[in-house]
C-alpha cells in the first residue's frame, strides 16, 4: 500500500478515538465520575498507536527520507511535526499518570483531565491536517517513486500483519466499548 495511504487511514482511526475520547471524557466531568480502566485503555492506544506506531513511521521513516532529500529536521514542516508530536507526549503522559493515580480522583484530577484529553485532541486533529493537506503532499512531489516504494515495504515490516489488539483496541474504544 501506498505508504502515505497508510498514514492517512491510520489518521482516521486516530480522530474516531479522539471523538470518542472526547466523549467519554465529557461523560466522565459531567458525572464526577471515575474511570481509570477506561482512561488506561484511552492512554495506552494514544501511546502505542497513535505515538509508538503512527508517529514512529513517520519520525523514523517518512522524515528521515525526506531529511535524506532536502527537507530541514530542525526548521520548516518537519521541525513543527516533531515539536507537536512531543506536545502530545507530555498530554499523552498526563492521562497516563491520572489513570494510574489511586483514589478517587478530585474535581482538579477531573479539571486535568479535561485539559489534557481535550488539548491532546485539538493538538492532534490540527496536526493531522497539517499533515494530511500540506506535509504529506510535499513528500508525495519530492520523493522519488522508488524511496515511496522502500517506504510501503519498511511500513509492512513494522506493522503486524493483518488487524492486530491495537486495531481492536481501537475500534472498541471508537464504538465507546468501556
Amino acid at each position: 500500500m501506498d505508504p502515505i495511504a497508510t498514514l492517512m487511514n491510520e489518521h482516521r482511526t486516530i480522530e474516531r478515538v479522539l471523538d470518542a475520547l472526547d466523549a467519554w471524557t465529557a461523560r466522565v466531568v459531567d458525572d464526577r465520575a471515575d474511570d481509570r480502566p477506561a482512561l488506561a485503555r484511552y492512554a495506552r492506544f494514544l501511546r502505542e498507536f497513535a505515538d509508538a506506531r503512527h508517529h514512529g513511521k513517520e519520525e523514523d521513516l517518512l522524515f528521515a527520507a525526506m531529511v535524506e532529500h532536502g527537507f530541514s529536521r530542525e526548521q520548516g514542516p518537519l521541525a513543527v511535526m516533531l515539536h507537536e508530536h512531543g506536545l502530545g507526549r507530555a498530554l499523552t503522559a498526563t492521562l497516563g499518570q491520572l489513570a494510574a493515580q489511586l483514589g478517587p480522583w478530585t474535581d482538579s484530577d477531573r479539571a486535568e483531565l479535561e485539559r489534557a484529553a481535550s488539548g491532546y485532541g485539538e493538538l492532534l486533529r490540527q496536526h493531522i491536517d497539517k499533515e494530511d493537506q500540506v506535509l504529506y503532499p510535499m513528500a508525495q512531489a519530492r520523493l522519488p517513486d522508488a524511496i515511496m516504494a522502500g517506504l510501503a515495504q519498511r511500513f509492512a515490516e513494522v506493522d503486524p500483519p493483518g488487524p492486530d489488539e491495537l486495531d481492536e483496541l481501537a475500534a472498541a474504544l471508537a464504538d465507546g466499548a468501556r
